[in-house]
């Protein structure tokens, strides 16, 4: 066994052995519970970013512990198509590599470049996933796209999902629409120039351009105000409230457009228009702003739509605007209107802007025919679900936010003007006999939204075309368009078990049991997957939903490549050099000076790089962050620790291997605190190691991940590796064979207990050192990861016992203390007196003399009686009211050399509360210094006067020495 643990040779083959001999894969059948996950699945072209180790290690923890804890477990892994993201990378491609478009490769040959492979896979073995990856699943499967058709048709069946010509988040940068919850918002005070994508030049919000409108009449004007100058190319109307008295003489008369001749009407409205606010008169844009389209669809408007999909001025421009980009035309249409003499200044306005979370473009209200979800009823039975706790949503504070969204829900535009996704399985009927101009584009009338029929697949299309037009000869078109990724994702608890087919999976494995996820999708998908699993399988998809929260880095900030501070997991399991790290900073998107920024925050954080910690390491770190409802600052300096304490434990077997002795069997049924054979030290390590298996389990129960690993934790560090290895020494190297067998039992009860409650949270690491323990021999599992995880036994509680170890430990800290208060050296083993009160002191002391003296560093323990002298010489500290020592310090210190030392020291901390006692009697302290820095200063005095009591009674207690030494 190597002297030292090394994570890389630890995790090199453990995970190839797991999966090859089929620890992954439940057995179906079983009559085992079932537990199962499916996996939040990631971008097919993404990589391992520290979000996804935090999701994976929770999961992969908790997968484990269930799978060891008696479940049938299973976890099934996949990936998301990821329509706008992954269509992103591959026309990034295909310019960087070939210098042509999409459009010009073509459709079909456009999703065969789509090359997804097992990057993503790969990086989640080296966390340790144990997925079941002979179910691996891709949201474009056949099995998967059978399941999107299927719902797609049901859900029309029902009227759930219908064509509409509606405003839709229009992204002039994609070219797509996007849903309400992919649009990021910001906040703008007033007026402000921000760069947006594509556009010539940095473009002005939150202000408010007013101009006039003539009257046909020519009998003056009427001023409106608008943010968007650009969008009265499509004004339709001018509204007032019926009620304003400035206008009540022009309702029903019409105005003149100033660039094209429209004739417009001024309306009333009553609902639109707030007479307090600007000049009572409201712009109506119905095909552009979502107030205004209700507005036009109540008063029977022209809808006129002035962009084309990549935001340049249509033909409504006419020659002096057409084809410029929207926000040119702002400051264009602007200046038209001054020349004009109708331009009547600006003012600012506060303002939220709305941009798309994938491109940061604009997004731009359009009014486009697209397929909807209609989402009230399945949200309000989504409530239902969690006021039942049919669902059960952790942590329980997510609930009104749960509540919240989806009681104000709003229909889910589902199209999508993309190639890469699931085309849509809706076919647009053209008949024979009508011209082309007839039969137009399939837009957005009424006879055009009647046109479309849905089929799984065309032939079933073409049976309810016939249908819905008898007679009538036809061809049909299928939608450009596909669906919404997150409709797919939306069936992925059910999909991935083969629904709508009645497959063994899926009467097996669902409903699962938990989803677990951060909370920022919680609408984006959580959502999704509840309302359409209700409606299409009539089940909750999930019995649990447990929310983690962010990773930030160690600052609390959240990460972000211009700070330099986004950390890969890879490089906290690897290692890297600074100057690598610094590199990792290139060739992204970052201009020059925030490259150097981000550098100089590498340098400040990472002054070394990142050392090598491994796997385990980092999970653990991850795994002991997460507190529910909090965010997780990562400080990889942290995780470092947690290396090192891998390392720790690996002593731990190497000792244990050194002492078990050649030949060692462990005990055939497990030992408990009534064996008579076993030591106090014993007694205590297994009460202890019952005490972790419980606070451990139930705090797993309730995804209680912060506790369950300190309790782990603290197992390790305090019980087994400071005190009961220490105690196990002197016991094997002594001659009581007894003794010594009952010994070694307990630590290897431990030690092979102490491995299968970490195991979950790391795996690699646990699993080589369980391999070396020595094995019971009706012990049938051959992998650790199949193992028993500990339960709590009543058998193996000792309260006595562990009270008096209480008792002993605080007389140990008290003599290390003052071993360090008289500087005694390591090697220096001087006599230890204890004088007890109370019979359980005494009982304490008297059970664990040997092991205090040992934890002490004390030659031996002596406990007097009340008649018994107390020796000369000695140190004393009193360490509760029923126990108080005597350290022999005769011949151990060389008492004058002590008291130099303590002199120079009682200087140095004489002039420290001196200097302290100057400064809090200046002049005007109480006035000018805060109360704070009082408060600190009245402490800092306490500890100084304190110190230089200890200082001054060693002191004492040396000269009396000294005094005795010398009579």
């Amino acid at each position: 066994m190597a002297k030292a643990y090394n994570p890389a040779g630890v995790e090199a083959g453990w995970y190839e052995w797991w999966e090859r001999e089929g620890y992954f894969k439940p057995t179906m059948g079983s009559s085992k519970p079932k537990f199962v996950v499916v996996i939040p699945p990631p971008n097919v072209t993404g990589a391992l970013h520290i979000g996804h180790a935090l999701t994976n290690s929770i999961q992969d923890t908790i997968v484990r512990w269930r799978r060891m804890s008696g479940y049938e477990a299973l976890w099934v892994p996949g990936t998301d198509h990821a329509g706008i993201a992954t269509q992103t990378v591959v026309e990034k491609k295909l310019a960087r590599e070939e210098g042509i478009t999409r459009h010009e490769l073509g459709r079909e040959k456009f999703l065969e470049r789509e090359a997804y492979g097992g990057k993503i896979f790969n990086q989640l073995k080296r966390l340790g996933s144990s997925l079941d990856w002979s179910r691996e699943r891709f949201t474009m499967d056949d099995m998967l796209s059978k399941a999107v058709k299927e719902a797609f048709v049901r859900m029309h069946a029902e009227g759930l999902v219908y064509r509409d010509n509606r405003l839709v988040n229009w992204c002039c940068k994609l070219k797509t629409a996007i849903s309400d919850i992919e649009v990021d918002h910001i906040d703008l005070e007033g007026s402000k120039e921000l760069v947006v994508p594509g556009q010539d030049a940095p473009v002005e919000f939150g202000s408010i351009w007013s101009f006039a409108y003539p009257y046909e009449d020519g009998s003056g004007e009427i001023v409106v105000a608008t943010t968007r100058p650009e969008t009265m190319l499509g004004d339709s109307a001018v509204a007032v409230h019926p009620d304003d008295d400035r206008y009540k003489s022009v309702h029903g008369k019409h105005l003149i457009h100033p660039f094209n001749g429209r004739r417009i009407p001024i309306i009333t409205d009553a609902e639109l228009v707030d007479m307090s606010f600007g000049t009572g008169a409201v712009k109506i844009t119905p095909a552009h702003d979502p107030n205004d389209f209700a507005t036009g669809k109540r008063h029977d408007l022209e809808f006129i739509n002035m962009l084309t999909e990549d935001g340049l001025v249509n033909d409504e421009g006419g020659d002096a605007f057409k084809g410029m980009k929207r926000f040119t035309a702002r400051r264009a249409i602007v200046e038209a209107l001054d020349e004009k003499g109708l331009y009547r200044g600006k003012a600012d306005n506060p303002m939220r802007l709305g941009l798309c979370s994938r491109s940061k473009d604009v997004i731009e209200p359009m009014l486009k025919p697209q397929w909807w979800v209609n989402c009230q009823q399945m949200a309000a039975d989504a409530c239902e679900a969690a006021r039942s706790k049919e669902l059960e949503i952790l942590p329980p504070f997510m609930e009104p936010t749960w509540f919240r969204w989806l009681e104000n829900i709003r229909d889910w535009c589902i199209s999508r003007q993309l190639w890469w996704g699931h085309r849509i399985p809706a076919y647009y009927v053209r008949f024979d006999d009508e011209t082309e101009d007839a039969a137009g584009m399939p837009g957005g009338s009424s006879e055009q939204l009647d046109r479309w029929v849905i089929g799984r697949e065309e032939d079933e299309a073409r049976i309810a075309a016939t249908e819905k037009f008898p007679g009538r000869a036809f061809t049909l078109e299928q939608d450009e368009d596909v669906l919404d990724t997150w409709f797919s994702s939306g069936l992925f608890p059910f999909s991935v078990f083969g629904w709508p087919d009645e497959s063994p999976d899926l009467a097996e494995f669902y409903p699962t049991s938990l989803l677990e996820t951060g909370h920022d999708i919680l609408f984006f998908w959580v959502a999704r997957m509840v309302m359409m699993g209700m409606k299409l399988t009539g089940k909750v998809p999930f019995k649990q939903v447990y929310l983690h929260a962010m990773v930030r880095d160690a600052h609390g900030r959240k990460m972000s490549k211009s700070l330099g501070n986004v950390i890969d997991p890879l490089h906290v399991i690897e290692g890297i050099s600074l100057p690598e790290l610094n590199k990792t900073l290139e060739g992204g998107n970052l201009e020059e000076k925030e490259i150097k920024k981000a550098a100089q925050g590498q340098a400040q954080d990472y002054p070394d790089g990142i050392p090598q910690c491994g796997t385990d390491a980092m999970r653990f770190a991850l795994v002991a962050y997460t507190a529910q409802g909090r965010d997780i600052n990562l400080d990889v300096l942290r995780v470092v620790g947690y290396r090192h304490w891998c390392n720790k434990m690996w002593n731990a077997i190497r000792f244990a291997m050194m002492n078990l002795g050649e030949g060692y069997a462990p005990p055939e049924t497990p030992l408990t605190c009534g064996d008579a054979r076993l030591p106090p030290a014993s007694r205590w390590a297994l009460s202890r190691f019952n005490h972790a298996a419980k606070v451990t389990v139930e705090a797993m129960e309730v995804y209680g991940f912060n506790d369950a690993t300190t309790a782990v934790y603290a197992f390790w560090q305090y019980d087994v590796c400071d005190v009961f290895i220490e105690l196990v020494k002197p016991v094997v190297n002594g001659d009581d064979e007894n003794a010594k067998k009952a010994t070694r039992d307990t630590l290897w009860t431990c030690l092979d207990g102490g491995l299968r409650l970490l195991h979950p949270f790391m795996p690699f690491v646990t699993e080589e050192l369980w391999q070396r323990l020595p094995r019971r021999k009706a012990e049938s599992a051959p992998s650790i990861m199949i193992a028993d995880y500990p339960a709590h036994a009543p058998e193996r509680v000792d309260a006595v016992v562990e009270a008096q170890m209480a008792i002993a430990q605080e007389t140990v800290k008290a003599t290390r203390s003052l071993r360090a208060a008289y500087n005694l050296p390591p090697k220096a083993k001087p006599e230890l007196f204890v004088v007890t009160r109370g019979d359980d002191a005494t009982a304490a002391i008297d059970a664990f003399a040997r092991d205090v003296a040992t934890l002490a560093g004390c030659a031996m323990l002596t406990r007097l009686g009340p008649e018994d002298q107390i020796p000369a010489g000695c140190g004393v500290v009193v360490v509760n009211e029923s126990v108080t020592l005597y350290l022999l310090l005769r011949g151990v210190v060389d008492p004058a050399t002590e008291i130099a030392k303590l002199g120079k020291k009682t200087t140095q901390v004489e002039k420290q509360a001196s200097e302290l006692k100057k400064k809090t009697e200046m002049p005007g302290y109480e006035e000018k210094v805060p109360r704070s820095v009082r408060d600190d200063n009245v402490e800092k005095s306490v500890k100084l006067d304190a110190e230089l009591a200890s200082i001054r009674a060693a002191i004492a207690d040396f000269e009396k020495l000294m005094r005795e030494d010398a009579a």
